[in-house]
């Protein structure tokens, strides 16, 4: 059956979170109603992901819904929905290793592996999930493209594509329509306390330390959260089930590079501390596609200093003394 926006209902896993609340928003003000679902895992202060939802609790189409999907009934969860955005993960890079694989394991496969089964069995129109650029690790082939050969370099990478072939396997298996999305390094408002623009710009604001993991020359295609949203609502209705796509800008920015630009946003001079680069990250990764990208280059200049600096730090917007 074929619902209008206003009448058709999805489901954001990972609702609280930086992506997955802008998402959310999106589908409100297009008139969908959402069922947003967030562990509230502690990876993530309690307080920045109850600050994402503020707008969203106040809107009439949004039910928010505390829930483990590794253990919650998914089939009551998924009773009445269209649309699955899966955005809950464990993330991270650098804590994947080691005794923290487990719980990688746990929500990036299990928990994807059962919300799978529920919507297959409930009827679900379209899965889309938010994969990553980490499944490429290192590729030989660059820029990346969809048919570059997935070589993972860090345990989190091997559970976002281990993922994605779930995804692949049940549209295959049981006819579900699924959609996996790579994300290339995404940035905005509401990043998280661990990502790079988080920890630049507070230390930049603050007069701290500044971390650098390698010499500054390692590339990113930094792509802007509002870029990737319209991107991923792109993909309810476009994109061949069980395949993957690249999202990004096709912008390839240095670490040093980004940190130019936050300087001259700031007034600030970074006090840079190396270290070695870290298990898990390359020096280059850039994004090319195969067919028409949803989503426009991004380059960071292009976002205002209210944007680029005291939104996304938790600072007040307003300008430096």
């Amino acid at each position: 059956m074929n619902h209008p926006a206003q009448q058709a209902t999805c489901l954001v896993t990972g609702a609280a979170g930086f992506i997955g609340s802008h998402l959310a928003e999106a589908l409100v003000a297009r008139s969908y109603r959402v069922i947003g679902v967030d562990a509230f895992v502690d990876f993530s202060p309690r307080s920045m992901k109850e600050a994402n939802l503020r707008d969203l609790r106040q809107a009439p189409t949004f039910q928010c819904i505390e829930a483990d999907l590794r253990t919650t009934d998914l089939g009551t969860l998924l009773t009445g929905i269209d649309y699955v955005f899966h955005l809950a993960a464990q993330a991270g890079v650098r804590t994947s290793w080691g005794d923290g694989f487990t719980a990688y394991v746990e929500h990036n496969v299990l928990a994807t592996q059962r919300l799978l089964e529920a919507a297959q069995q409930r009827g679900v129109r379209r899965v889309i999930y938010a994969s990553s650029s980490s499944v490429y690790g290192e590729t030989p082939t660059l820029p990346a493209r969809e048919d570059s050969p997935p070589l993972p370099i860090s345990p989190y990478g091997v559970t976002k594509l281990a993922a994605e072939h779930l995804c692949r396997l049940y549209t295959i298996g049981h006819e579900l329509p699924t959609i996996s999305l790579r994300y290339f390094t995404v940035y905005g408002p509401r990043q998280r306390p661990d990502m790079a623009f988080h920890k630049f710009i507070h230390a930049l604001l603050r007069d701290e330390p500044l971390p650098v993991y390698g010499d500054g020359e390692q590339s990113r295609d930094f792509t802007y959260v509002g870029d990737i949203v319209a991107a991923t609502l792109a993909a309810m209705g476009h994109g061949v089930p069980g395949a993957c796509y690249n999202l990004g800008g096709g912008v390839q920015v240095t670490v040093k590079e980004v940190l130019d630009l936050l300087e001259q946003l700031t007034g600030k001079r970074a006090r840079l501390h190396h270290h070695p680069r870290q298990r898990g990250m390359r020096r280059i990764r850039l994004p090319t596609r195969q067919q028409p990208a949803w989503t426009s280059a991004l380059r960071p200049h292009g976002h205002s200093r209210t944007d680029c600096t005291w939104r996304w730090s938790g600072c007040p917007s307003s300008s430096p003394s």
